[in-house]
């Protein structure tokens, strides 16, 4: 991974995103693809697009293909506060009660990040140890009262984990909300190396928000594009560390290559046509069983304007939905690869469309 690209994937990361409050994340992504887009237009919403004018215009073969990833990641916000100054958080997406006890985290006030942690019983105290629920959170802020509390965060500020990126070794990465920066990240990789092969084809990067409350943003910005092909990309669960509940899910593992999404929404023909290009490009792929939609963005998409071939392409992911999500950077890469080679050839394969 190159430099600047690294970077790009470390301020991803590192710039808080909960879904409905996606702002800073998606100036860290416009400003990276803006580098090489013929333009880059946003909704009212936030969801963003970088365009890649190819022949498509002047030719009415050339096709049109966007590359997309969402930028929002799962999170709380501030529901309640108390008469003592503890805040009682609300769910953003879906964030996990059992793994939030005990860890730091940050609420984005209007005035300023405000730090704070999910308080626990300590062991010694614990008479039931039942998972918690949501409604049995609470956050400490060391307020002394509501209205010291109030004097620094309000009702509905969005909350994250405070846990950054940690590199674990050469390639594994781990860190909060993974998903799906990662994926937004390949987005905007596979439309650079697009671009800068000069294809023929009209090229979309598209950064999604608030797929993680109902994969609201592609529904929005499906209204608007009317692509030949559409390549989710989104996280997988790896089921290759201990304890895994590997039967209910494909045999995903980190290192083994991007996993392509295999039945319902996913186009056969899209799947054939990256397969092809992975064969040829020597890329390892992994095959996901996804029989009853996908959980992604991709859901939303292939009905938007009709009918839009879609396909998800899955970075395998550990420890989904906690604070130490862990990817393997080389898998990530690959992607990238396997989007702009894609993006790149789409005219060898289009028109896209089932053999009847």
């Amino acid at each position: 991974m190159h430099d600047d690209s690294r970077t790009f994937l470390t301020d991803l990361l590192e710039t808080p995103s909960p879904s409905g409050y996606e702002t800073r994340g998606q100036r860290v992504w416009i400003d990276y693809v803006s580098q090489f887009a013929d333009e880059v237009r946003t909704d009212a919403y936030g969801n963003a697009v970088a365009v890649h004018e190819g022949a498509s215009a002047d030719d009415a073969d050339a096709p049109e293909i966007a590359l997309t990833g969402h930028v929002d990641e799962i999170g709380f916000l501030v529901k309640s506060i108390d008469d003592n100054g503890f805040v009682r958080p609300g769910r953003v997406g879906g964030t996990d009660p059992s793994v939030s006890q005990g860890q730091h985290v940050t609420i984005h006030a209007d005035g300023g990040s405000v730090e704070g942690v999910i308080g626990q019983n300590a062991i010694h105290l614990r008479e039931d140890e039942s998972e918690a629920d949501i409604e049995d959170l609470w956050i400490d802020i060391g307020a002394e009262s509501e209205e010291a509390a109030r004097e620094r965060i309000e009702i509905g500020d969005p909350i994250t984990f405070s846990s950054t990126v940690s590199w674990l070794s050469e390639t594994r990465l781990a860190g909060r909300g993974l998903d799906n920066r990662v994926g937004t990240w390949a987005a905007a990789e596979g439309f650079r190396q697009a671009v800068e092969t000069g294809t023929d084809a009209t090229v979309y990067a598209v950064s999604t928000v608030q797929e993680e409350v109902g994969r609201k943003g592609a529904q929005m910005v499906g209204f608007d594009l009317e692509p030949d092909a559409v390549l989710v990309v989104d996280v997988g669960h790896a089921v290759d560390y201990p304890s895994a509940p590997s039967t209910k899910t494909s045999q995903m593992e980190l290192g083994g290559g991007p996993a392509l999404g295999r039945g319902s929404t996913n186009h056969p023909a899209v799947f054939d046509a990256l397969r092809s290009i992975a064969d040829e490009r020597e890329l390892e792929l992994q095959v996901e069983a996804l029989g009853r939609g996908t959980g992604t963005d991709a859901d939303s998409f292939f009905t938007a304007a009709g009918a839009i071939p879609s396909q998800v392409v899955s970075v395998p992911n550990r420890y989904m939905h906690t604070p130490v999500e862990l990817i393997d950077t080389d898998d990530l890469e690959e992607i990238a690869t396997l989007l702009g080679a894609f993006a790149s050839r789409a005219d060898e394969f289009a028109p896209f469309e089932v053999d009847l």
